[in-house]
């Protein structure tokens, strides 16, 4: 098996930040990866200044208000980590480039692949670092199984199934489920990491989709399941199940290759958890894979390339290409009709 290993040294040195979005996400799993990493959290940002006063008490946060444009000028600050609804987005990421403060922006990235594109050209050519919060490829889990496709270990991959059916807790639902505006939906929520997932294991871009949605009444006005099936450039099928509504389906990823299989169980998740299984003419083999805390290590990567040092786990156009293929999931289950993946005309 190839795998190289969390990368968790000082190469990225210190950096504060801002966060924009006084979320859940951060405040469960950010805050702690940027002080893992020996990184200070300067300011918090939020449209109602109440909650951000709350989160900053909250959090030991020195600096909080509504104001961005006041927290960004800041000159000791470095970076800026964007959770706020998706609409936001593309102006809050604009204006820390502006600033010249490096991104680190939650998927999915904006409304539409355009805007997405946006936000990385314009980070290109400020000569600031942009990334895409695509957590699971930080996975100790996904890597192993990258590592044994990379490896030839099942051979020709022949198909890829990603199932990522879960139950939306109550604490999460609000927007994601009642506001298409916010960009709400199972779709942008959950089948842009699907594709990110596809992506990062198999190298390669999905061509063309075809897709059902379905809304069950969890939410109002977006869809809460979702099934696809991709066609790879190099002919291989991807399947993908994503739903808010299953609260016992399990989550996981089955890569099938014409000399084995790799069955990888309760990996589709925040935390480093699940198993792995290889099946062979020879039998089969559980895998082992390390357990690093996956925002942690996003965190590393991320500040290391700010640093010089390699990329991010995912870049800006991962992001952009990540939303390219849930926007032809969408727009194939709204039509009915197959759907070209347009990636490489955006970069």
């Amino acid at each position: 098996m190839i795998w190289n290993g969390p990368n968790l040294g000082p190469m990225g040195g210190f950096m504060r930040w801002i966060l924009v979005g006084a979320s859940t996400i951060a405040a469960q799993h950010m805050i702690g990866a940027f002080r893992a990493n020996g990184h200070a959290v300067a300011h918090v940002v939020s449209t109602t200044p109440a909650r951000a006063a709350d989160f900053a008490a909250e959090h030991g946060i020195p600096g909080h208000g509504s104001d961005l444009a006041a927290a960004l000028a800041d000159p000791a600050t470095d970076a800026v980590y964007i959770s706020s609804t998706n609409e936001k987005h593309l102006s809050q990421a604009l204006a820390a480039i502006a600033a010249g403060k490096h991104v680190l922006c939650e998927k999915p990235l904006a409304m539409t692949v355009a805007e997405a594109a946006q936000m990385v050209r314009a980070a290109d050519a400020a000569g600031v670092t942009f990334a895409t919060n695509h957590h699971l490829r930080c996975s100790g889990s996904h890597r192993a199984v990258r590592g044994l496709i990379e490896s030839g270990r099942i051979g020709k991959v022949l198909s890829l199934r990603i199932f990522h059916a879960v139950h939306l807790p109550p604490h999460l639902q609000g927007w994601r489920i009642t506001d298409p505006g916010a960009g709400g939906g199972v779709i942008p929520d959950i089948t842009v990491h699907n594709a990110d997932v596809a992506r990062f294991l198999l190298g390669e871009d999905p061509a063309s989709v075809v897709a059902q949605m379905a809304s069950s009444g969890m939410g109002q006005g977006v869809e809460d399941s979702a099934m696809s099936v991709w066609s790879m450039s190099s002919g291989a099928m991807v399947f993908s199940h994503e739903s808010f509504t299953h609260p016992f389906a399990g989550s996981g990823l089955e890569v099938h290759g014409t000399e084995g299989s790799v069955f990888a169980r309760g990996v589709m998740t925040q935390l480093p958890l699940g198993e792995i299984e290889l099946v062979t003419a020879k039998g089969r083999e559980a895998l082992p894979f390390p357990d690093h805390n996956l925002y942690v290590q996003a965190v590393a990567e991320f500040a290391a390339a700010a640093a010089g040092h390699g990329r991010p786990a995912a870049d800006g156009w991962d992001g952009v290409a990540s939303l390219a293929v849930a926007l032809a999931v969408r727009e194939a289950a709204r039509t009915g009709a197959r759907q070209d993946v347009k990636i490489r005309g955006a970069a």
